[in-house]
């Protein structure tokens, strides 16, 4: 029985291609529809369009390579991967653009990995957001916080405790944080989220100072 002659081997030119077109295809299905993944064969720059995902830019498989492309072509120590440089589709939208050059053992570009992505949309968006959130003061000298009543009442009650013993917070003495702890507690402000690191903050101990004192109610 004859053998079988084996395969014809596949150029590293071709491989490196179709290694890519793995890549363009999973990557242009993930980020899809906003982002065009195009896959560019710079050993033919006439013809260089290999493969296109989610095509945004109306080019075809066969096209020429990009000025960039032809720059990587014609300067060896051309940056490998650009990433988020600024761009634009033909119809005028905004886009940016990430191109990753491919090269072959010898370190020749033999290819290339582009993505676009649509970016006018997510503008429009994010303008749209800025004009909703823009606010603007109320008079000089004067704002306003909807915080609760209590919550902003914890220091005003530290303060006014300090000064029924004619002190400021930070020289109460340890007999005088668990009495002004106790008074808190009886008043539910210990109950307010973040009341703890508050009380710490206005009489300059730690948190785990107050809940030591705490525990030994």
């Amino acid at each position: 029985m004859a053998k079988r002659s084996p395969p014809p081997r596949m150029s590293e030119t071709k491989l490196l291609l179709r290694e890519g077109a793995k890549l363009a295809k999973a990557l242009g299905r993930t980020l899809a529809p906003f982002c065009e993944v195009v896959l560019h064969d710079l050993t033919t720059p006439r013809h260089a369009i290999v493969h296109i995902e989610n095509n945004l830019s109306g080019r075809k498989v066969g096209d020429a390579a990009t000025e960039l492309g032809l720059a990587r072509i014609a300067d060896p120590q051309f940056p490998e991967v650009i990433v988020n440089y600024k761009n634009r589709l033909p119809d005028g939208r905004s886009a940016k653009s990430t191109s990753i050059g491919l090269r072959d053992s010898s370190g020749r570009f033999v290819g290339a990995i582009c993505l676009n992505i649509d970016v006018s949309y997510l503008a429009d968006v994010l303008t749209y957001v800025e004009g909703f959130i823009k606010t603007n003061p109320v008079s000089p000298g004067i704002s306003e916080t909807l915080a609760p009543t209590k919550r902003r009442s914890i220091e005003l009650a530290v303060r006014e405790f300090a000064v029924r013993r004619n002190t400021q917070p930070r020289a109460l003495t340890p007999a005088d944080r668990r009495g002004l702890l106790a008074e808190l507690r009886n008043e539910g402000l210990l109950e307010l989220r973040g009341a703890v690191s508050q009380v710490a903050g206005i009489i300059g101990v730690s948190r785990t100072v107050l809940y030591h004192y705490l525990n030994k109610r």
